[in-house]
């Protein structure tokens, strides 16, 4: 899933989820042109034939977009999203969403977004980065993104997490936990105020805790993956963005196995992001579709 080459002022992104019936694509389609606005893209997906739940990403051209889309969102949420029951997001590709990265000691997906962001793959401004030890400064410092340490450990959470969300409330759009090793508190979650991604590798549930590589050499796994998913109260078990493995076999070491997880973690996390900040993903339940 790329998005399409070319400039993107004047294109914004629909995303839609509503209970599916006749008419819905008909309905986005006629007030979008009744707007001036030209369709460039448009991908759907209903959870069953009748009676399930319909959800949509409409990318369109309209001049002026900037201009209009206050007024635009406002007429959509009346002539189409209320009558349908819509849940409904009307974003502008032009503006990248507000990113604050979190991190503990591991550098591997960190840098690796910062790098990518550098490098124009990824479409998001880094705003900040908040990390819990100061080890991380100086990798940071070249990517000219403002790098603060808050101390957290079970023993100070509530003074840490209220620091991080001064720093975080109002001023992001995602948090990207890039392995960050705390535990986030349900009243964390609800008042930042914005989605959370986290990754970690996919040995969870069997592997819990310290070493998961070690004892999955122990166990002769077959497999190393790793999984990046939304946050919420329950840890580690949010809607799933995307995942993926690499094989491996009895001649790899744990040193192998380590370098071969933080590679796919690597992967599978600016993925994630990525189809996030081009609002590609609409959660269903405690799934996510990306269209």
């Amino acid at each position: 899933m790329v998005e399409q080459d070319g400039p993107t002022r004047d294109i914004g992104r629909l995303l839609l989820r509503c209970p599916d019936r006749p008419g819905l694509v008909a309905a986005v389609s006629t007030f979008l042109a009744d707007a001036d606005a030209n369709i460039v893209s448009l991908d759907q997906h209903s959870t069953q034939q009748t009676g399930g739940t319909f959800m949509q990403r409409t990318i369109f051209h309209l001049p002026g977009l900037t201009a209009a889309r206050d007024a635009l969102e406002r007429a959509f949420a009346d002539q189409v999203a209320g009558p349908f029951g819509m849940d409904f997001r009307l974003t502008e590709a032009a503006k990248p969403k507000r990113v604050a990265i979190m991190a503990s000691r591991e550098d591997h997906c960190l840098l690796d977004l910062l790098w990518r962001n550098r490098r124009g793959e990824l479409d998001m401004s880094v705003v900040m980065v908040i990390a819990n030890h100061p080890d991380l400064a100086d990798p940071v410092r070249p990517f000219g993104v403002p790098f603060i340490h808050v101390p957290a450990h079970k023993d100070i959470r509530d003074e840490a997490e209220r620091r991080q969300l001064d720093l975080l409330r109002g001023n992001v759009d995602l948090v990207v936990l890039a392995r960050y090793m705390q535990i986030l508190t349900p009243a964390f979650i609800e008042e930042v105020g914005c989605p959370l991604i986290n990754i970690h590798h996919s040995f969870l549930p069997a592997f819990v805790g310290a070493s998961p590589y070690r004892r999955a050499k122990e166990r002769g796994v077959k497999l190393v993956g790793a999984t990046a998913h939304y946050v919420t109260d329950d840890l580690d078990e949010g809607p799933i963005i995307e995942q993926d493995v690499v094989r491996v076999d009895h001649r790899h070491s744990v040193d192998d196995l380590i370098r071969l997880g933080a590679d796919v973690e690597r992967a599978v996390l600016s993925r994630a992001v990525l189809w996030h900040c081009e609002d590609r993903v609409i959660r269903h339940a405690n799934q996510t579709i990306c269209l």
